[in-house]
């Protein structure tokens, strides 16, 4: 469960806290459904229900949250159907699972032929980058529910994966080193306050750049991974959630540039370098664990920064993410 704080996102409507608390409810229920093949369940990044002995689907579902608001402002829809897609693959990856097939939910007052199609060709582009098969999806029209050229987009993935592969905290120890790999953007989070603090064209059309699909990197980084977080809603909060019982020391390099759109952010919202890394990406869309040792193995091509350690735990009841960086200095506080 994560800190509350008290930040303009949270001024922007949403609260962040009032979700975790959400998902702690609901989870005593979900589990009321539960039977022996489901290992892993709600609060994690995707959950695994086991097919055999040695082999695991793994299941989740998201959305894109307010940024569809900037597909209907800027009446471009291609976009957010591949941002769709890569809100479930991304976490699909960090259980250390293989794509497999892809769903999508469409829900409008009327159907238009021109936006849906826009639409399931992002989702189409999506699927490929994910290099997994979308297999079917619905289309609801509801009259008189949503706003007249306005959706909503639901997706759900599954992958698939082995025993042995399944990313655990066990894996990662104090001494592992941090890596990040790049994003393309703020990705799907962080909308309502994007929206609230920038109005400039060309500025929201920086915004709606789709979210990185890193199926290529995780196939790369394979061989190598102890653990890996989507870097998604509550920004570095998320880092935790590969093991909650180590701290993590995250350095950005000397030379590492803050991109102007999360700077700008910063300006124009007064905001504070804890409430940016609590609600955007800052750079960074996944962050991985490797063995100190495989370092040098890494590949070259993809992306990566190295960012720092793994700490043994200085509390026992919350994991310490320490973030520093040529021009600011972090303290997120995750409570178990």
């Amino acid at each position: 469960m994560t800190k509350k704080i008290q930040s303009a996102y949270a001024r922007s409507g949403v609260d962040i806290e009032n979700a975790d608390l959400f998902v702690t409810a609901i989870s005593r229920l979900v589990k009321q459904t539960h039977n022996s093949n489901v290992v892993k369940s709600i609060g994690g990044y995707a959950s695994l229900y086991k097919i055999t002995k040695d082999l695991f689907l793994a299941a989740t579902t998201d959305g894109v949250g307010t940024k569809l608001k900037l597909a209907f402002d800027l009446n471009q829809h291609h976009t957010v159907g591949i941002d769709l897609v890569a809100m479930s693959v991304n976490d699909l990856l960090c259980v250390g699972a293989k794509p497999l097939f892809f769903l999508d939910y469409y829900a409008t007052s009327s159907l238009d032929q021109r936006t849906a199609q826009s639409v399931l060709k992002g989702i189409v582009e999506g699927c490929k980058q994910a290099e997994m098969a979308l297999v079917g999806g619905e289309t609801a029209e509801m009259p008189g529910f949503y706003k007249k050229g306005e959706y909503d987009l639901a997706g759900f993935a599954v992958g698939l994966i082995q025993k042995n592969d399944i990313l655990d905290d066990t894996q990662i120890k104090p001494g592992d080193v941090i890596i990040g790999l790049k994003s393309s953007g703020p990705h799907s989070n962080g909308f309502s306050l994007i929206r609230k603090l920038i109005r400039e064209k060309y500025l929201l059309k920086k915004c709606l750049i789709p979210t990185k699909i890193y199926v290529r990197e995780a196939k790369k980084l394979k061989p190598f991974l102890k653990g890996l977080a989507h870097i998604t809603g509550s920004g570095f909060l998320n880092v935790p959630r590969m093991n909650e019982n180590v701290d993590y020391d995250i350095q950005f390099p000397k030379n590492w540039k803050i991109s102007n759109i999360f700077l700008e952010l910063k300006k124009r919202g007064n905001l504070s370098w804890e409430e940016l890394f609590t609600t955007f990406n800052m750079g960074i869309g996944m962050v991985c664990v490797v063995s100190k040792k495989h370092v040098a193995q890494l590949p070259k091509n993809i992306g990566i920064v190295i960012l720092g350690s793994i700490k043994k735990a200085s509390q026992k009841d919350r994991a310490l993410v320490c973030i520093s960086g040529p021009s600011f200095q972090v303290t997120l506080d995750y409570v178990k």
